[in-house]
């Protein structure tokens, strides 16, 4: 079955259009390094710090879903804009934490590239929160209040 132009696109076709997004781009490397941290805490002495690289990466799947198939549009209750922003945050001071402490206290060659890796996770969510604050607080032009025919 053919799709006219007027029609819109399925979730996949939305989704590889919001892939080629710089927003896209952004949480599809998030959810590539968790995946990466996962494998490595997983083979690391450290295993207890997987659930933080599992929660991420939920998370942003999760955020994934919901802007590529125009979620957000549709469950207006839940600002996304702040949600994704506090989700970016708590990520980045999650991972630079924790990494910090396996590449201090841990000295096992996959726990150190795990804690490489979550340290550069950990500025990728920062710049994730940036770049969704910086769009959260662009300024927004005020209704007109007077008539506009020039009385």
């Amino acid at each position: 079955m053919e799709r006219s132009g007027g029609e819109s696109q399925g979730c996949l076709g939305q989704g590889c259009a919001f892939l080629r997004t710089k927003k896209g781009i952004i949480l599809a490397v998030e959810i590539a390094i968790c995946i990466l941290i996962l494998i490595c805490y997983g083979a690391s002495k450290t295993p207890g710090y997987t659930s933080l690289a599992i929660c991420e990466m939920v998370f942003s799947i999760v955020f994934f879903i919901v802007f590529a198939c125009g979620l957000h549009k549709q469950i207006s209750f839940i600002h996304w804009g702040w949600s994704d922003f506090i989700r970016a945050i708590i990520g980045a001071l999650l991972f630079l934490i924790t990494s910090l402490i396996v590449l201090i206290g841990y000295k096992d060659g996959v726990g150190i590239a795990a804690g490489v890796f979550g340290l550069l996770a950990g500025i990728l969510f920062a710049y994730d929160a940036y770049v969704t604050f910086v769009t959260l607080r662009q300024p927004h032009t005020a209704a007109p209040t007077e008539a506009s025919d020039g009385v």
